[in-house]
């Protein structure tokens, strides 16, 4: 940082001061050795048959030359640095951006490495505060907010379940009853092919209709840890959908508020993707990285274009609402035909009350 003057400028005072020094000292010179006539030396007297002006010249710009280099240099280290504590600010790495020395003893540097700073302490101040916001409940007509979500949860999961899923589950049957059939009936003969394709239709109908219900499942951990919750999901989702599983995930200590958030969006994501993702593989990972709660979904499905609008984008924005509301960030990698990374990142700050 070169404070009111651009490097151009430095640059340029400093090939000017080099030329004039350059000058002064020949005019010295000259004065001592009792010689007159400077400038007609400057431009008579010749080294490889160039005129001693433009020497002096090509040095005076080869100097500014490297002045400007080196500003240019000194500054993108500076830069540099800056840009990677903001980056560390970005990613939720709070403590990471400041492990470092100082920017520079610079004044201009400090100030600005004083700047970031309050920046962190701003961030880290909001983060807790959202975290205590998203902890407190929310009260409607003397019943908490999360309590009505659940029973209305409860009831649409359990209408579901005797209802609709009985209903496809009996149309399965009869599918397959009449799928049988027509291996040994010639007049089910010419049919065989729409049986099949609406037996494909109700297969799918009770694969949604899986994922709806445990997207359906109540918000509450119910006593478990975060671990336990989410393998108890994820178990379960094997014994229902033929989907190869894999996952890693740590006991981690954060505040309930962020676990019931994450837990949530874990929900959110398995049925993003049994709905849509249309995935054979899916892979699922929790753990503390450095001073942030890290949680990676990834899956091998039909993945989406960012800039278009999909089935499952109410989804997505919805993850990305919960994770802001505790402090988190949100990063969705998607390309068609090449599956879906979502990487979530929550700050792990000192609470108090929480």
């Amino acid at each position: 940082m070169t404070g009111k003057y651009s490097r151009i400028q430095i640059a340029l005072y400093s090939g000017l001061i080099s030329f004039l020094l350059i000058l002064s000292t020949l005019f010295l010179y000259m004065y001592a050795i009792g010689k007159r006539g400077l400038f007609g030396q400057l431009f008579g007297a010749r080294i490889f048959y160039i005129p001693l002006f433009i020497h002096i010249l090509i040095l005076s710009l080869t100097v500014c030359a490297v002045v400007y280099f080196l500003v240019a240099f000194l500054e993108k280290r500076q830069l540099g640095k800056i840009e990677k504590k903001l980056q560390s600010l970005a990613a939720g790495n709070y403590e990471q951006a400041f492990l470092d020395t100082p920017i520079s003893q610079n004044k201009e540097m400090l100030l600005v490495d004083h700047d970031i700073k309050r920046i962190k302490e701003k961030l880290i101040t909001t983060s807790r505060d959202l975290q205590q916001l998203s902890s407190q409940p929310q009260m409607i007509d003397g019943t908490t907010k999360e309590k009505i979500l659940e029973e209305e949860r409860h009831r649409l999961a359990r209408e579901l379940h005797d209802s609709v899923s009985q209903q496809l589950f009996a149309a399965m049957m009869m599918m397959s009853a009449l799928n049988e059939q027509s291996q040994y009936s010639e007049e089910l003969e010419p049919y065989k092919k729409q049986l099949a394709m609406v037996a494909d239709i109700i297969n799918a109908a009770q694969s949604e209709m899986r994922a709806l219900l445990l997207h359906l499942r109540p918000i509450s951990l119910e006593g478990k840890s975060l671990r336990q919750g989410i393998e108890q999901l994820l178990k379960e989702l094997q014994t229902k959908i033929q989907i190869q599983l894999k996952w890693d995930i740590q006991d981690i200590s954060v505040a309930s508020s962020v676990e019931d958030q994450l837990f949530r969006v874990v929900q959110e994501l398995l049925s993003n993707t049994l709905r849509h993702a249309k995935a054979n593989e899916l892979e699922v990972y929790l753990k503390i990285v450095g001073q942030n709660v890290l949680l990676r979904i990834i899956d091998d499905g039909v993945g989406f274009e960012a800039k278009d609008e999909h089935a499952g984008s109410y989804g997505l924005r919805n993850i990305r609402e919960r994770i802001a509301s505790v402090g988190g960030t949100t990063k969705i990698i998607s390309f068609k035909g090449q599956g879906t990374s979502v990487e979530i990142k929550v700050p792990v700050v000192n609470t108090v009350n929480l």
